[in-house]
């Protein structure tokens, strides 16, 4: 008997393509690949740990049918849970912050979820956040269950078990580096775990805001002596550190701001004709930032993560560009 979670995996997350990016190669002299998440069900790569996440919750008897799945999130998680609790027979509450796109609030509102704005995202010491209140609304009803991405060790084992083992296969193991932008971390644990018990010397390189506080963490594992807030790159950096991320599978964070990341989305649409997210336009900053210390050789082979699709950020990035772009994405349906 074939089950719902393989059905999905199959069809409609997962086995996302890793193109070869020529203008990127070009400028940057080196082979640059990257990973489109946006080929996923609800077009992130959030889908994967939705999944997992509930997948886990429902085995564990966690939750029963028809029950509300919550969930704190930036948005891509949010619909991704959205999406497969309406597959699955479950409803879905979410809280986002009041920096979520506009475009993300109305994926969700048109998926159907239940969505509440909250103040920020600053964790579940922060009775404003979008943690504390999911947290809460979870633990006074009965029937809700708070997959807590932050917190959730399933957050990063879809990564290690899907994700990892696709850029492996697609690269033929030559992968050299793999570089994305870290939230709530559970991608690059993930990732970065498989790869380097594949191959110890690949690089594994995070993405953050200026003032977050994850690159920190790497390097001397403690918290710096004062928090600032962080430039608002929309599903990246964070002043607290996850659960959901393990330092020891990262080898360097580096990080870029919101200015510089908006110009690279710009620039790159222009160039190419095609949007990126805004966490994919801080990868590609971090590139023009730090290319010396990066130190490609032509012979790397540099995976580029990319986590979703630049039509969800318009209102954010693209709005004063009135080219079309010579690609056009939607949201994926059962």
């Amino acid at each position: 008997m074939i089950k719902k979670h393989d059905i999905l995996i199959s069809k409609f997350i997962g086995n996302t393509p890793l193109r070869h990016c020529d203008a990127l190669s070009t400028r940057y002299h080196t082979n640059i690949f990257i990973k489109e998440e946006f080929h996923n069900l609800g077009m992130s790569a959030k889908d994967r740990p939705a999944l997992f996440m509930m997948e886990d919750a429902i085995a564990r008897k966690k939750i029963k049918p028809g029950g509300i799945f919550v969930e704190a999130s930036s948005g891509n998680t949010g619909l991704g849970i959205t999406l497969i609790a309406k597959k699955l027979g479950y409803l879905a509450k979410i809280f986002v912050s009041q920096s979520c796109s506009k475009e993300k609030i109305d994926l969700l509102i048109k998926a159907g979820a239940d969505i509440e704005i909250c103040e920020n995202s600053n964790g579940l010491h922060d009775f404003n956040s979008t943690q504390f209140r999911a947290q809460s609304f979870a633990s006074m009803h009965p029937n809700a269950y708070f997959t807590n991405q932050y917190y959730n060790t399933q957050n990063i084992r879809a990564h290690y078990k899907t994700t990892g083992p696709e850029i492996w296969e697609q690269t033929d193991g030559d992968i050299t580096h793999f570089i994305a932008g870290v939230g709530t971390g559970g991608t690059i644990s993930g990732v970065g775990r498989f790869l380097k018990e594949q191959h110890t010397d690949i690089n594994v390189w995070g993405i953050e805001p200026s003032g977050s506080i994850l690159g920190h963490f790497v390097k001397h594992r403690t918290l710096p002596t004062s928090i600032v807030p962080f430039d608002p790159i929309e599903g990246i950096g964070r002043n607290f550190i996850p659960g959901s991320f393990d330092a020891d599978y990262v080898d360097h964070i580096f990080q870029v701001n919101c200015q510089e990341t908006k110009r690279v989305a710009k620039e790159y649409y222009n160039q190419t004709g095609i949007r990126v997210g805004f966490s994919s336009a801080a990868v590609m900053a971090s590139l023009d930032s730090y290319i010396d210390r990066m130190d490609f050789a032509p012979t790397d082979t540099v995976v580029l993560f990319f986590p979703d699709h630049g039509d969800r950020y318009i209102s954010k990035l693209y709005n004063d560009n009135i080219r079309r772009p010579h690609t056009s994405s939607n949201m994926t349906t059962f």
